[in-house]
């Protein structure tokens, strides 16, 4: 029995070929794209919300201005994306559209105020950007966002969406490294947006000790022994004077930095990574930007107005489904038209080699009927009686092909006797020596004087003259 075949080294290091988990394919996945006029740094505010929506985002998205919405619809189901968000900008201002893919809702904000995210960063004291906290999704908080109105529970249910929900009871606190937060102002009915780094720090630790910890090394040039430097009240952590009791929590699972231990208290600090944004909700529309409008800040409409709008749609849906039910039996004709076409062709193609078949039949017996008359004519001329029925009778029982031989050669002609056959010395008497001035090989009656006038044949005589 034959061994069975192992597969290769990078067939089992593919991780394409295993398949995705299935919390990977569960999780939402998002579209940033932009749309509009150029400038007004709509390009680099994509690429920061981007950032913010790592990892279960197309972050080297290729978008160009030829392509619709309806092309990244298109391509979202195989890919599992679920949301699709397109910053915009108009003579206006700009806009940010979030839709719920593959049909809605879709909510239009308005964007007052923004600042990138290399403004944010730029702006702090400390900076700091972690790389491995990009790894995983943020943790959202939505503030303010219980009142009444279908809006607001609209917008909290589109923004949770959006990431991926976190249990509880087995959630791994290494993973929550960044912090989304959306703040309602029911007055202004602004929503601030705002993204943090998350950092888990040890309460109680001066900050000399912060640096022993760390791993740095401290500078003991001001101290006179080891005691002194861990013993100096005054130098504390810049952060340590800031933290509030509320912020101290207990940490019940171990955390991957120095000085947290697994039931001692820790403070949660968080540091901005930008963008800043201050939207405000303009409408929702039930489809994907073309639906009944849901919810609208500035217009508003009667009961009767609304009834009007629903039956202008209601018509023009109907409209369009028998637009698309003419085209489909339009399709359906032409198909059948053109297999009935290639019916008729198929069948005049083979009537027309029948009938070729019948016209070269007939031909050959004419041609056979025609030869037989002629022989049986002259036979009747020189012997002076009829000839047998079989005498001349040429016809085949069949339609046969004439043979074919295997000798694709020209045949040879028949050897001449030895008294006809042609020598080398014919076709040297052939090519002899003729007398006549016409002849140019014959060399006797050549003129001997070379080309070159008279001076030229002077020389050649007293050459001669001399020999």
């Amino acid at each position: 029995m034959a061994r069975k075949r192992r597969k290769g080294r990078s067939v089992r290091r593919n991780q394409n070929a295993q398949g995705e988990p299935e919390d990977v394919i569960k999780a939402p996945h998002s579209f940033v794209i932009h749309k509009g006029l150029p400038g007004g740094h709509t390009l680099e505010l994509t690429k920061d919300f981007r950032k913010v929506m790592e990892p279960f985002t197309a972050t080297s998205l290729k978008e160009r201005k030829k392509n619709a919405v309806k092309d990244f619809v298109s391509v979202a189901g195989p890919l599992h994306v679920t949301h699709l968000t397109i910053f915009s900008r108009t003579e206006l201002g700009m806009y940010l559209k979030i839709m719920r893919l593959p049909r809605g809702p879709t909510l239009t904000f308005k964007i007052q105020n923004f600042s990138l995210a290399r403004d944010v960063i730029s702006s702090l004291k400390k900076q700091v950007v972690v790389d491995t906290a990009f790894k995983t999704s943020p943790l959202i908080v939505l503030n303010s966002f219980s009142g009444e109105g279908l809006h607001l529970k609209m917008m909290a249910s589109m923004f949770q969406n959006m990431f991926p929900t976190i249990n509880l009871s087995n959630v791994d606190l290494n993973t929550v490294r960044r912090c989304v937060l959306l703040n309602y102002n029911p007055t202004t009915k602004l929503i601030d947006f705002r993204h943090y780094n998350i950092k888990v720090a040890p309460v109680g630790i001066s900050k000399g000790v912060k640096k022993v910890v760390q791993g740095k090394v401290p500078n003991l040039a001001s101290c006179h022994t080891i005691s002194d430097f861990f013993a100096k009240t005054s130098i504390m952590s810049e952060s340590e004077a800031e933290d509030d009791p509320c912020n101290h929590v207990t940490v019940g699972q171990k955390i991957r930095s120095r000085g947290n231990i697994g039931s001692g208290k820790s403070a949660i600090r968080l540091t901005e990574l930008g963008p800043r944004l201050t939207l405000q909700l303009m409408k929702i529309e039930d489809g994907l930007l073309d639906g009944e409008v849901l919810y609208h800040d500035q217009i508003h409409k009667t009961e009767e107005e609304k009834l009007e709008i629903q039956k202008k749609r209601e018509m023009k849906r109907k409209l369009k489904q028998k637009r698309k039910k003419i085209q489909e039996d339009n399709k359906k004709n032409k198909e059948k038209i053109k297999q009935e076409h290639k019916e008729r062709s198929l069948k005049g193609m083979k009537k027309e080699t029948e009938s070729d078949i019948q016209m070269k039949k007939f031909a050959y017996e004419m041609d056979q009927t025609v030869e037989d008359d002629d022989d049986r004519e002259y036979y009747k001329e020189e012997v002076g009686e009829e000839p047998d029925k079989d005498m001349f009778s040429s016809k085949s029982s069949g339609m046969k092909r004439p043979a074919k031989t295997f000798h694709t050669s020209k045949i040879k002609r028949p050897r001449l006797e030895d008294n006809k056959r042609k020598t080398n010395d014919d076709k040297f008497n052939k090519n002899k020596f003729r007398k006549g001035p016409n002849n140019k090989r014959n060399f006797k009656n050549r003129d001997p004087r070379p080309i070159g006038g008279k001076v030229a044949s002077a020389k050649f005589e007293r050459r001669k003259m001399r020999r």
